[in-house]
């Protein structure tokens, strides 16, 4: 009997074999997707690099400041490599890389302007590879959540800190040794399950 003589019931075991192979990747994509998902959310980008800083000091560097006021109506602040160290008793500071032009970083501002609360943190910015009215318009605009933001317009400092694309946040101890990179834009979640607890173990390290 040729292949177009099978009955239907000789037909019928390849129809659960067929749903199956229409399914699977359906699946699979369903269970990657859920990872990456996940990854975002707690531990930044899952394909990105170490930072080959962990455990050094933080690059040298001094920039001028983005041209808008802090919430008091005093100028704000420009940042250098001094500006890191000893941030206070308890503390460490967080340096958030950023941009305007950056749709994560919007992502991820309003949980930048809660973290600015936390009494472990002193969180200073840099703007990234960023236009000075641009990223005054932003801050004014978003809100500001740095005690201190530098601008990086031509992106060198970026590069010295192994910045591969904004947003990216560092832990920095007190004694000015980068402890954490965070990559990808920042949630409630992730500061939660992931920089939390780096912020304590920085300041363990140290003794503060």
């Amino acid at each position: 009997m040729t292949d177009t003589d099978q009955s239907p019931e000789e037909a019928e075991p390849s129809k659960p074999r067929s749903r199956l192979l229409v399914t699977l990747p359906l699946v699979i994509f369903a269970a990657l997707a859920a990872f990456f998902l996940w990854k975002l959310e707690t531990g930044g980008d899952p394909s990105a690099l170490p930072s080959v800083l962990l455990g050094k000091p933080a690059p040298d560097f001094a920039l001028k400041p983005v041209p808008v006021p802090l919430a008091d109506g005093t100028a704000m602040p420009g940042l250098a490599v001094a500006d890191l160290k000893n941030p206070g008793p308890g503390r460490v500071t967080i340096v958030n890389f950023w941009a305007s032009w950056c749709v994560e970083c919007r992502t991820e501002h309003e949980t930048l302007k809660r973290l600015k609360n936390d009494p472990r943190v002193r969180l200073v910015g840099v703007a990234y590879k960023d236009e000075p009215k641009n990223a005054a318009r932003w801050l004014t605009d978003m809100g500001n959540p740095y005690v201190a933001t530098g601008l990086d317009e031509n992106g060198r400092v970026g590069i010295d800190w192994g910045v591969y694309g904004v947003p990216e946040t560092y832990v920095v101890r007190p004694d000015g040794v980068i402890s954490y990179k965070f990559i990808g834009p920042l949630s409630d979640g992730a500061i939660k399950a992931v920089l939390g607890p780096k912020i304590d173990e920085a300041l363990a390290a140290t003794g503060h």
